[in-house]
């Protein structure tokens, strides 16, 4: 098992081996925080491979790339494979039973080729886990590879007369671009849809020549020709009504088992090979946390916050970490430490994500990588058991689903009128859209008249439904609730809270582990019905219940804060000085109307309004900006970090 950087080059024409290792090999470099354990370079004619690798199973053995093949022809197949496939140990059993398939390491790598020489690219659907992998078949001269149904690992690819190169960090294919004849050009239509979404969606990324396998997709390609992709996960809410309490306790039961069923899966390693968990005052971190302690009773718990009143959980994770008998590290963080890892942190995550709470979460994963290898984390039990607040709104907002359209686009005449800022003004305007228009994934950041202030390449034609028609179209007929998960599957869950958690983790050579996010558990989560997502005031209320005898009494049912940072205070005092710096020094005139940023920042300053989420957004742009098309701030880059004997 591994996790680790990948990278491939795929080239258009048989090329100078030679040349084509040595620009793999120094690309490689820019993400060896993915895998400090070993890198591994393979090439022949075509196909140049490279690997990090941070190991977790059969270390002495399974090395990649893995040359692996069927006893006729034991050479056929190269994989790059970044990730963890949990079944493994079950699928390599039943390949040997149905095919004869032999083995020769302990690793998942060596179970996704044998699967794909014997099932073909049916075989992804096979694989439990997270990944995103790459598969050289010799004799056919194809290349194979796919995603991870959720997008938990990361996967870019760039196409140029020279070749096709794939990458979990998009930094690699910059320095290939010239190997690959790509210009870096910067896609406005990306930025646009960044500033409004706080990230950049799938498949897009900030440069026009580099591109995202999407998750859930697989993708085949013949050297010298076009990459094909094939979506080959289709998640679909089909919810099963509950009648009765003997049903609803079934239910519960469910949910409990497969939680507990993943987090065993998820705990998977050799035994020295520590897995930890982190832990905020949340119920989905503390059930992970407390399932994961029945695996490991030497379980050690991380959580980081502010040292400030409301922007803390420590106290609370704390009392958990008592209540369930772990170890606690706690790491806190300030303004300026937060200031002064930004452009690093940035760095680090290729396209910028307008997300603060990425910033604790590289804290924290740094201090962890001091005792443990992996962590296990709740994302995803939001998406898939109905926990975000705004799941509410159609149920706030059905009185306006019986006005008749032409009353209710009157009613969002009016909300235009009323100022800025006044009660009401939000959900007249958002009860006068129907859904499709108004919910865009769980972020709301710059609407269309502010960002046109802001954005000098703002475009009419190009809006959040470019990014969110499709799934829509997909879930016609669904309640609202589920066609709001569906949608922040593919938008907010992939685009922001994946993105940072594998960034800000492997950044620091510490592996994340998400349990929520399994095949399995999404096929029970599917299944709730809106009743028991949603009941009363409370969100995740199925998962709630099967959590009653599993996690601490004081966690389950206090309200989500999650990581939340003070950037709303700080921009106003601490941060104020620096902001205004990152807005004079930056090259982004072209693109933004800096008196405009300078504008919004005094006007938050001065507590007229919010603005904290759209100065962060653009903050965070114009350090990208400056270390990626600028090339004018350089962060240091440190070297890897190592664990601690204990």
């Amino acid at each position: 098992m591994h996790m680790c950087g990948v990278l491939g080059l795929v080239c258009a024409t048989e090329t100078d081996a030679v040349a084509a290792r040595d620009a793999v090999a120094a690309a490689l470099r820019c993400q060896r925080h993915r895998g400090p354990d070993e890198t591994g370079i393979w090439a022949d004619a075509e196909v140049v491979y490279g690997f990090n690798r941070l190991g977790f199973i059969d270390l002495e053995h399974s090395h990649q790339p893995l040359v692996w093949g069927p006893s006729e022809d034991p050479t056929r197949y190269t994989i790059n494979l970044n990730g963890e496939v949990y079944n493994y140990l079950e699928l390599r059993a039943a390949l040997a039973a149905e095919f004869g398939a032999r083995f020769i390491t302990r690793g998942d790598a060596e179970a996704v080729v044998a699967a794909y020489h014997h099932l073909g690219p049916d075989a992804v659907k096979k694989l439990r886990g997270m990944f995103a992998f790459m598969i050289w078949d010799s004799r056919e001269k194809v290349v194979f590879g796919a995603r991870d149904p959720f997008g938990i690992k990361p996967l870019f690819y760039s196409a140029g007369p020279g070749g096709v190169a794939f990458s979990s960090e998009k930094k690699s294919l910059l320095e290939l671009s010239g190997v690959l004849g790509v210009r870096e050009e910067l896609d406005h239509k990306a930025l646009q849809h960044y500033l409004v979404l706080q990230y950049v969606p799938e498949p897009e990324s900030l440069h026009r020549g580099i591109r995202r396998v999407e998750s859930g997709t697989s993708f085949r390609m013949v050297p010298g020709r076009r990459v094909e992709f094939t979506r080959y996960f289709h998640p679909r809410f089909t919810a099963k009504p509950v009648t009765g309490q003997a049903e609803a306790e079934a239910l519960y039961q469910r949910i409990a088992d497969v939680m507990r069923d993943s987090v065993g899966k998820h705990m998977i390693s050799d035994p020295d090979v520590t897995v930890g968990a982190f832990l905020s005052g949340g119920i989905d971190s503390t059930a992970t946390a407390t399932l994961a302690k029945e695996f490991n009773p030497n379980l050690i718990a991380f959580t980081t916050g502010f040292q400030r009143e409301g922007y803390s959980e420590v106290d609370v994770a704390a009392k958990t970490a008592a209540a369930i008998g772990v170890r606690h590290v706690v790491r806190t963080v300030s303004a300026a430490e937060m200031m002064e890892a930004l452009p690093l942190i940035v760095w680090y995550l290729d396209d910028p994500v307008a997300d603060p709470a990425l910033v604790p979460l590289w804290f924290i994963a740094r201090e962890s990588r001091r005792h443990v290898k992996a962590v296990l984390s709740g994302e995803g039990a939001d998406e898939l058991f109905g926990g975000y607040t705004i799941y509410h709104e159609p149920i706030s907002l059905a009185s306006f689903e019986r006005v008749p359209g032409s009353v209710r686009k009157v009613i969002g005449k009016i909300a235009t009128k009323i100022p800025e800022g006044t009660r009401g003004k939000d959900l007249l305007r958002r009860g006068a859209l129907p859904l499709e228009e108004r919910y865009y994934g769980n972020a709301r950041n710059f609407r269309d008249e502010q960002l046109r202030a802001v954005l000098k390449t703002y475009s009419e034609g190009v809006g959040f439904m470019d990014v969110t028609a499709p799934w829509y179209e997909v879930s016609r007929g669904w309640d609202p609730v589920a066609r709001m998960q569906h949608v922040d599957l593919y938008t907010w869950l992939r685009g922001d809270i994946l993105v940072k958690a594998d960034k800000m983790t492997m950044a620091n050579s510490l592996e994340l582990r998400v349990p929520f996010l399994d095949p399995e558990v999404f096929e029970v989560a599917a299944s709730v019905p809106l009743d028991q997502k949603l009941a009363g005031d409370t969100t995740k209320y199925a998962l709630r219940k099967a959590l009653v005898k599993i996690i601490p009494a004081h966690v389950l049912n206090r309200p989500k804060l999650g990581f939340p940072v003070p950037i709303r205070l700080w921009l106003r005092n601490e941060m104020y000085d620096w902001a205004r710096g990152i807005v004079s020094d930056s090259g982004t005139e072209e693109l933004l109307d800096k008196h405009a940023v300078l504008a919004l920042l005094d006007e938050h300053r001065e507590g007229r309004m919010d603005r904290s989420r759209q100065l962060w957004a653009l903050l965070v742009f114009m350090l990208w900006h400056g270390i990626f098309v600028e090339h004018r701030i350089k962060p240091e880059i440190p070297e890897p970090v190592y664990p601690v004997k204990l």
